[in-house]
């Protein structure tokens, strides 16, 4: 499926997996990432940082986001900006699916 100029719908671009996340990357480019998640319930992505902020929009379900060690549920419809070189981490409190922004500079 081409991906560039093609008006699609994101949550049907990736799909849930039992006990798994799965990503898919729309664009990758030096200047930055845009890249598609699902989480089944359950799962998530580890505490760690990263150099540049990181813009999620949550596109269906809902995650539990933690940054600096403060816990905030965010749903389908909403967006949250993790800022950079402060730990943070997500965690599925049900099967969610994120677009992740990454900008590089």
């Amino acid at each position: 499926m081409d991906l560039i100029g093609n008006a699609l719908t994101m949550n049907d671009l990736v799909a849930y997996a039992d006990g798994s996340v799965v990503s898919k990357t729309l664009i990758d480019k030096k200047i930055g990432t845009l890249t598609l998640f699902s989480f089944d319930a359950g799962q998530g992505l580890s505490e760690h940082t990263a150099p540049f902020d990181a813009f999620v929009q949550i596109l269906d379900g809902e995650a539990q986001v933690t940054i600096d060690g403060a816990p905030q549920t965010v749903s389908a419809g909403q967006m949250i900006i993790m800022p950079a070189n402060r730990p943070h981490a997500l965690r599925a409190l049900k099967p969610f699916k994120m677009l992740l922004v990454m900008i590089r500079a």
